[in-house]
Parts: C-alpha cells; structure tokens; sequence
C-alpha cells in the first residue's frame, strides 16, 4: 500500500469549521485519473485537488480538481485552497507576488498577499466570462427549485448561463429569503435542463437583497449532476457573477472593482468570496475572485 498525504482547508473565510472544505494532496504523482475519482468520492468534499508536477512552461505545478462525480477544469475554492496548500508547504514564499498554476484550462495565475511572512490573501485570475442561453421556462426552473414563479426576476435581471471554465445558470431572485427556501427536486431539474438544451449545470441562485452584514450578493449553488448537492462556496461561478451584474448595470464599474458574495449561510458554513471586476473601454476586461483559507486538519490517505 502506498500512502499519499493531504491537508484539510476551510476556504473563503478565516474561521475554521466555515466557508468551503477542499482536500488537498499535495504530493500526487502516481495515482491515475480512476484512482483520484475515487479518492474524491471518499473524501466527500464539493472539491479535492492533486498537486502534480508542472506540464506546461512558466507554471509552478499542474492541478487537477475533482467532485465527487468528476474532473473539473477549473474551480475557485480549489485554487485558493490549493495556493494555501503550496503557500504551507514552502512551495510559494513571501518574496513571490503571484504563483502560475497549471488547471484543465490551461495556466491560470494567483496574485498573492502577505503579511508578516504568512499568506494573507489570494486573488484568483478567470476567463471573461461568455454569457449564454437565457432559459425561456420559468415555471419548470421554479417547480424545480420549488420556489414561485414569482420569486424569479425577469426585469433587468434573468436567468442566463455564464462561464469562464464550467457553466452555470445564474437564476436572480426577489429576497434572501426566497435564496433560503429553495429545495432542489433533482428530477425536476435535470427535466428543465433537457428541455432548455444545455445539458445539467449548476445552479447559482442568488438576491441583491440588502442586510447588515455588508454583502453585495447573498447566494447559493446546487450541483446534483456533479455529486454536489449544495456547495458552501463557488469561486469558479463568482467571477461570472460579478461580470453579469456588470453587464445588466445591478452595479456601477466603480462598484464592480471590489464586490463581496457570501454564501453558504443555510449550510450553517458561511463563506465570503471578493470578486472583482475590471474594465477597458467600457468593456469587462478583468475578473479575479479572492478570498482566505484557514488549515483545520492534516493527514494520510492509503491506496
């Protein structure tokens, strides 16, 4: 048997036992694809990495992501978590202001701040988002959120798919309240999606609703299809987030440049995800999602 060792991280926060749970092994080289699907599958987190040895020019490694049901290109928790994973390894040290991570999308570069030699803060670069499809079926979407028609807006903001990476219908609601009521009958979803034509995505249900704790979104992601039945913390959906909101003027340029989504509040593991968003020429030009990790637990996995 053979021993791979793996670090425990809560991401997008700075308290244990909240935000987003990611394994990470930052040792993997040897195990197949079939065996870190498996391993996945055990570890049972929205999210578990494997740190490998670089395959392409001017990255620092290659990182592979995995739901309990499959691979992902790209995915933000696992990003951050992962350049915390290097960052305690020694893999990453203060005198470095970014790290290259090679991701099924190819390189992808964290920005980093320290403070006092440790990790403070890393900012993870996205893709400009492609916006897609905007479903026509409301009454299927809320039957299989079990929400009201009602709770579904449809004035300057409607449901649509984005993507940097791995797509998402982003479904815009009335109240925070209606984000915590949904029910997800995965049925009924995987019905709506085959009748929509865009094959099972997430869904990043969100409201604008304000409230005292300073949020600009308060969210929620249900992913069935990926073996995910709700995740605590979606950095891979933040940055389309942030660009959409843009794009449908919810908020200003000057606004977009630092946006916070918390989410994960109803699984009781509330996570913070900053999100920014820059533009040229009134165009979205740059999308970074950022956030914190805390190390809650350390330990072996055999095979």
């Amino acid at each position: 048997m053979r021993s791979y060792r793996y670090l425990h991280f809560d991401v997008f926060t700075d308290r244990a036992f909240t935000g987003n749970q990611l394994a990470v092994f930052p040792e993997a080289a040897g195990l197949s694809t079939d065996q870190m699907q498996s391993i996945a599958k055990e570890m049972a987190f929205s999210e578990t990495t494997f740190v490998l040895p670089p395959e392409a020019a001017g990255t620092e490694t290659r990182v592979r992501i995995f739901t309990p049901g499959r691979e992902l290109p790209m995915a933000g928790h696992p990003t951050i978590g992962t350049t915390y994973a290097l960052a305690k390894e020694g893999r990453v040290v203060p005198s470095q202001r970014t790290v290259v991570l090679g991701l099924g999308v190819g390189p992808t570069r964290v920005r980093l701040e320290w403070e006092s030699g440790r990790l403070r803060f890393a900012w993870m670069t996205q893709a400009v988002p492609e916006f897609g499809a905007v479903p026509a079926d409301l009454e299927g979407l809320a039957r299989a959120l079990r929400l009201r028609s009602a709770d579904i807006r449809m004035d300057t903001l409607r449901p649509q798919v984005l993507s940097s990476g791995v797509p998402f219908l982003f479904v815009p609601l009335a109240s925070r309240k209606a984000v915590d009521d949904i029910t997800v009958d995965a049925a009924a979803l995987h019905s709506f999606f085959e009748s929509a034509g865009t094959g099972d995505l997430g869904v990043f249900a969100f409201s604008l609703e304000e409230a005292s704790d300073g949020a600009t979104v308060y969210s929620r992601m249900f992913a069935p299809a990926l073996g995910v039945a709700e995740d605590a913390a979606t950095g891979g959906a933040s940055g389309p987030l942030g660009a959409y909101l843009l794009r449908y003027g919810a908020v200003t340029a000057e606004q977009a440049a630092h946006l916070v989504s918390l989410q994960g509040v109803k699984m009781g593991r509330p996570s913070k995800i900053h999100i920014s968003i820059g533009t040229r020429n009134d165009q979205i030009a740059d999308v970074s999602v950022g956030g914190q990790a805390v190390l809650v637990a350390e330990g072996s996995l055999y095979t």
